[in-house]
């Protein structure tokens, strides 16, 4: 298992602490958000000298259509153009992936037009780009795809075959079809992120270190290692501040700890 910390995780650190954090855990790699990007030059020789790979990265623009809980432009074709960019930004640190969500609503044809302009410029760049599907509670929120058959269907109607599919232990823990779709499609899969379902969920941003919530996380982990995916298993934790408990309140060292233990934990108990 190769272990990484997405820098959400970290949300309060610069990517300096957050770096020295994830490597001092003992993780293989980063998963880079590029709102914590400045001077790439450097931030990818520290990065390469930290010895952390990087896996799966997030765009500063994350979706094709707009996000009513994210500021960015509302116009979809500048948006694609954003994610095109971070793409070519992106690929200076040799990225398992670079994932992008679709957005909310009913705009199909939109969708499947960004969804080719944003494979074709994966392929020019070398970097592989996955589409996330997310958590069902919230599609209204982030997505069209809810599931991971939802989210390979878009990618086959677009004819993008270059890019992959990024899971989300969080957003798909109540997918029923989900060991099926892994075995079926498991050369489409280009990274995951990995984080429990806590019980009751006060908000999109309220999850758990692996093992700490009810998701079915070591069946989850089983059938994916059943199917041969050796990439990066990163672990995302949103947890908005204002909520008791909050994990974004941890110092990053006890954070990356946190997050790499509890990773271990429950791939050691995989299904």
């Amino acid at each position: 298992m190769r272990s990484s910390i997405s820098q959400i995780t970290t949300v309060g650190a610069p990517l300096a602490d957050d770096v020295r954090a994830y490597a001092a855990a003992g993780v293989d790699a980063i998963g880079i958000w590029e709102f914590k990007l400045g001077d790439d030059r450097a931030d990818s020789a520290l990065v390469r000298e930290s010895g952390l790979a990087v896996s799966h990265c997030v765009p500063a623009v994350p979706s094709i259509l707009p996000l009513p809980l994210m500021e960015g432009p509302e116009d979809p074709d500048e948006r694609v153009e954003a994610i095109c960019a971070s793409v070519r930004r992106l690929a200076a640190f040799d990225p398992a992936c670079v994932l992008f969500l679709t957005g909310p609503g009913d705009d199909r044809e939109t969708v499947l037009e960004g969804l080719r302009r944003i494979a074709d410029e994966g392929e020019r760049a070398g970097v592989r780009v996955a589409l996330e599907p997310v958590q069902r509670a919230f599609a209204e929120l982030w997505t069209i795809p809810t599931s991971l058959a939802g989210a390979v269907e878009l990618l086959e109607e677009a004819r993008a075959d270059a890019a992959g599919v990024m899971i989300d232990t969080w957003h798909l823990w109540n997918d029923d079809g989900f060991a099926e779709t892994v075995a079926r499609h498991a050369g489409r899969i280009a990274g995951v992120h990995v984080a429990d379902w806590r019980e009751p969920t006060r908000n999109t941003n309220d999850r758990a270190f692996p093992g700490d919530g009810v998701a079915p996380l070591r069946e989850m982990l089983g059938a994916l290692d059943r199917a041969g995916y050796d990439g990066f298993y990163d672990v995302e934790i949103f947890s908005d501040t204002e909520l008791e408990g909050s994990l974004w309140t941890l110092s990053p060292d006890e954070a990356a700890r946190r997050a790499k233990e509890s990773l271990e934990r429950v791939w050691a108990e995989r299904r």
